[in-house]
């Protein structure tokens, strides 16, 4: 399994961004000492992101998603979306949105051999990068047919509980709960759209604050006839279970 570690200058966002990749290309026959010749020409690929206060190295470093990935012919692509909860900032040169939604899919199948067909690529992510998954899986729903929030950070418009971090995000939290960062309006606009609908994969721990929120979206989604895989445990806001789920988000995915 390669893994490579990308530098290459973003549009959406102008400058030089670090990007984790894990390719399938280096398998190898050990009775012959060549390379395994089967496998797809062009991979499926999931697009990992990180949490808040994490960058492109977090799933690589705490959790098995390489051994996974190999075993399956899975890219797996992991960018650094720094504390941007994958949205456009109130910054110049800040659009998280286009960057997962849009640009980062297509640098990087001029990149690497990956497949360009929607239901081969695939988009998770946990706590702040599982709303970031969510969110853009929905607003970008013509590039992404699978979408994975693990301990999703939905609580930004789920309650009124937030941190003074969260309040930074938005001048006007009132007005930002009308637009597509709220998942809901997000997920509404796309129905009346009539664009391709994503199917989601959603888990949380039973122990971790954010279970309620999680729990409160998993209903509404299911109250329109999203197509919505669950899962829980007896876990907090914790590697160990983002580790076991990430394995359980791979079985989910059509691979």
């Amino acid at each position: 399994m390669a893994l490579l570690q990308v530098n290459y200058l973003s549009a959406a966002l102008f400058r030089t961004v670090p990007v984790n990749v894990i390719l399938p290309v280096d398998r190898i026959d050990f009775e012959n000492a060549a390379y395994l010749t089967g496998g797809p020409r062009r991979f499926k690929t999931l697009y990992l992101l990180h949490g808040l206060l994490g960058n492109y190295t977090d799933w690589v470093s705490r959790t098995r998603i390489q051994l996974w990935a190999e075993e399956r012919d899975l890219a797996v692509v992991m960018p650094s979306g720094d504390n941007s909860f994958y949205f456009k900032g109130k910054l110049p040169n800040s659009d998280y949105g286009a960057f997962i939604g849009k640009e980062l899919p297509e640098i990087t199948r001029r990149m690497f051999p990956l497949s360009d067909r929607r239901e081969d690529t695939f988009i998770a992510g946990l706590s702040m990068g599982g709303y970031g998954a969510i969110r853009n899986g929905i607003v970008y729903s013509g590039t992404y047919s699978h979408v994975a929030g693990l301990s999703a950070a939905v609580h930004l418009f789920e309650n009124a509980e937030r941190n003074v971090f969260d309040r930074l995000l938005f001048d006007d939290d009132e007005a930002a709960a009308k637009t597509d960062l709220n998942p809901r309006v997000a997920y509404e606009n796309m129905l009346a759209e009539k664009r391709p609908e994503p199917r989601f994969y959603l888990a949380c721990g039973t122990q971790d604050d954010l279970y309620g929120v999680n729990e409160t979206y998993r209903d509404f989604l299911l109250s329109h006839g999203a197509d919505v895989t669950w899962d829980e445990s007896d876990a907090g806001h914790e590697w160990d279970f983002w580790d076991e789920q990430i394995r359980k988000v791979l079985d989910w995915l059509p691979l």
